[in-house]
């Protein structure tokens, strides 16, 4: 079965479903579970903190990196070439999933004074190394695709299989 062969279900449709009100609730009691914990533990969690990173991060992601990721894709699409693009895509979406991942731990927003086991690495260098490996894995990904096109586009040309 293919996605055209899959029937459209209207947002109308969905909601008369059991199974989207069941997903809803349960979905609702862990968000209840997790402010719960959140108010319950609030000495280690610190509300008031997690507030301004959550709302700080809505913000940047509007105002910032949406529109960054926007521009990039336009000029991406735009400067890149078509054999390359889907590679270069996947390395800057990847990369950029790491460095959001990794800010905090980057910028030791959990270190505790008297805890030296609480952020134990180096994260700026371990964040390097990481996208390093991503940018080598894209390297190699467009060199064999580029590899195997030259190889197929000679055969056609030649004949052979």
């Amino acid at each position: 079965m293919t996605d055209r062969d899959t029937p459209i279900v209207e947002p109308e449709q969905r909601l008369r479903r059991p199974m989207f009100w069941v997903s809803a609730i349960f979905g609702w009691a862990v968000i209840a579970y997790g402010v719960r914990g959140l108010l319950h533990h609030h000495v280690d969690t610190r509300p008031a903190n997690l507030a301004k990173f959550f709302v700080g991060g809505a913000l940047a992601h509007d105002l910032l990196f949406a529109p960054v990721v926007l521009v990039v894709g336009v000029l991406l699409a735009r400067a890149a070439p078509r054999r390359a693009r889907a590679w270069l895509q996947a390395g800057l979406l990847v990369s950029g999933c790491l460095v959001l991942f990794a800010y905090p731990l980057v910028r030791d927003y959990a270190k505790v004074i008297h805890n030296p086991s609480s952020l134990p690495h180096n994260y700026t260098a371990n964040l390097g190394v990481t996208i390093g490996v991503v940018w080598g894995a894209v390297t190699a990904g467009a060199l064999a695709t580029a590899v195997r096109r030259r190889r197929s586009a000679r055969r056609a040309r030649t004949g052979l299989r």
